[in-house]
């Protein structure tokens, strides 16, 4: 073989190695590129519903899990924290939920209860004042920064808004408006879906 061949092959060996390895990085950029437009599984997470089996819970328990990134509470109500809804009626600022209804009250949670099931409470654990979580004060009776005649419900430490059992804002308080109620469904008697009901929204 001449020497003039022998530098046009390793001249065309160069040029294939360089194609390849050029190839192979291209490749990667835009495999790094799609990816950054595909949502992570953890955002996809974010956004889907939530199961939850509430088997095991007993009346005056409450349970928090979250849902795109937020706190969803669900309290299994006694008895006698369902009767304490009436007693609240003239207290509150929205008794029944008719602010902001689309946002805050899916229409089969726009009663005394504000939910599904009288003794099942799901609502969204934040403020609706600045965002804060309020804290559980389920215990009736008199307590620090809560009125004497206090019959169970929620406080936020911020600025001392509350809410009775069903999420439902006290009057003159800062917070404008009820606990949001999630989309949600119940499969069974145990089983909570949150994050869809039957018309599919979320």
């Amino acid at each position: 073989m001449s020497n003039e061949k022998q530098v046009d092959s390793g001249r065309r060996g160069l040029l294939v190695a360089t194609a390849a390895a050029g190839g192979v990085a291209g490749l990667a950029t835009a495999g790094a590129f799609v990816s950054t437009f595909q949502p992570s599984e953890r955002a996809k997470a974010a956004g889907a519903p939530v199961e939850v089996d509430i088997a095991g819970l007993a009346p005056g328990e409450m349970r928090t899990v979250e849902w795109r990134g937020k706190p969803v509470w669900i309290l299994k109500r006694s008895p006698e924290m369902v009767e304490s809804l009436k007693k609240t009626e003239g207290q509150l600022a929205d008794p029944n939920s008719e602010r902001n209804p689309a946002e805050l009250t899916p229409e089969y949670a726009r009663n005394q209860h504000r939910s599904r099931k009288p003794d099942i409470l799901v609502a969204v654990g934040i403020c609706s004042h600045l965002g804060c979580s309020p804290t559980t004060k389920l215990q009736p009776g008199a307590q620090p920064s809560l009125p004497d005649d206090w019959v169970g419900g929620f406080l936020c430490p911020c600025h001392g808004s509350t809410f009775d059992l069903a999420g439902r804002v006290f009057k003159n308080v800062p917070a404008p408006d009820n606990l949001q109620v999630p989309p949600y469904m119940f499969e069974g008697d145990t089983k909570l879906v949150i994050g869809k009901d039957e018309k599919g929204e979320a």
